[in-house]
């Protein structure tokens, strides 16, 4: 190990090297138990954090999906009114779409009331 260390909390991120004179004192085993105690309190901190922060993640991707699945029941609420709608008018209106006569017809109708007279 080197004979700078990295202490302090995860607030600060400042790097202290008061300890690291002293470590160098420290016999290797308990040198290395020591970096070892601080690299488990420093991932120990990194995890907590980033669980807490994908925890927060979590909740709003909840609150994300229950958004959409509101504003999807609204839209189709809306589509099944408009087709409602669409399919009134389309009633109302289909007795006007009576098939236009013929001309075939017309001029044969013309010609029977020449006749006629």
């Amino acid at each position: 190990m080197n004979a700078l260390t990295i202490e302090g909390t995860a607030a600060d991120g400042v790097a202290d090297t008061s300890n690291g004179v002293e470590q160098q004192r420290l016999p290797s085993k308990q040198r290395m138990e020591l970096d070892a105690e601080r690299i488990r309190s420093s991932i120990a901190r990194l995890s907590s954090s980033s669980v807490g922060e994908l925890e927060g993640l979590a909740s709003e991707l909840r609150k994300l999906d229950e958004f959409l699945k509101t504003e999807t029941s609204n839209i189709q609420r809306e589509i099944e009114g408009a087709l409602a709608g669409i399919k009134i008018i389309t009633e109302a209106i289909s007795p006007w779409r009576q098939p236009a006569p013929s001309l075939s017809r017309v001029s044969s109708y013309a010609s029977d009331r020449r006749l006629s007279t």
